[in-house]
């Protein structure tokens, strides 16, 4: 990955509302579900309940797909991604401290209204890209960039 297209992923990201997050049901049909995340770097992180079937599935099946867009208001102004990676419940002090602190960066406010999360019932799901690729209307419709990524496991 050029520094460039790391540096567009990351403004795709940071600009991005909201991200679609593909996991595995048991039946082999995949489900999509969007959800609120933050990201440090290129690893994302969202919260879902223990109980839903996106924890079901990633627990049974590890590997996601994930899309983000930036908002636009015309096709030549489209950027967005699409990555697969595989996804893992955090787990560690430190990192559940880091991701907190991401969270109440970007939702303080948000979160501050919320009264009824019981983080008891809640995970936070990390996920790590392994395959990435970049879509940019401003160099022609339908701009692609594939590129695999060589992160640490």
């Amino acid at each position: 990955m050029t520094e460039d297209q790391e540096k567009l992923a990351l403004e795709i990201l940071g600009k991005s509302l909201d991200i679609t997050v593909a996991t595995i049901r048991p039946d082999g049909w995949p489900q999509a579900t969007t959800v609120s995340f933050v990201s440090d770097g290129l690893d994302i992180y969202f919260g879902t309940d223990a109980n839903s079937q996106k924890s079901a599935n990633i627990a049974r099946d590890s590997r996601v797909s994930v899309t983000a867009n930036a908002p636009y208001r015309t096709w030549d102004q489209i950027r967005s991604l699409s990555l697969a990676g595989e996804a893992a419940f955090v787990t560690e002090p430190a990192e559940m401290t880091r991701v907190g602190e991401l969270m109440l960066k970007r939702f303080g406010d948000e979160i501050a209204k919320q009264t009824s999360i019981d983080m008891s019932q809640t995970r936070i799901v990390h996920i790590r890209p392994k395959v990435l690729s970049i879509l940019d209307y401003s160099k022609g419709f339908g701009h692609k960039s594939d590129l695999v990524l060589a992160l640490p496991v």
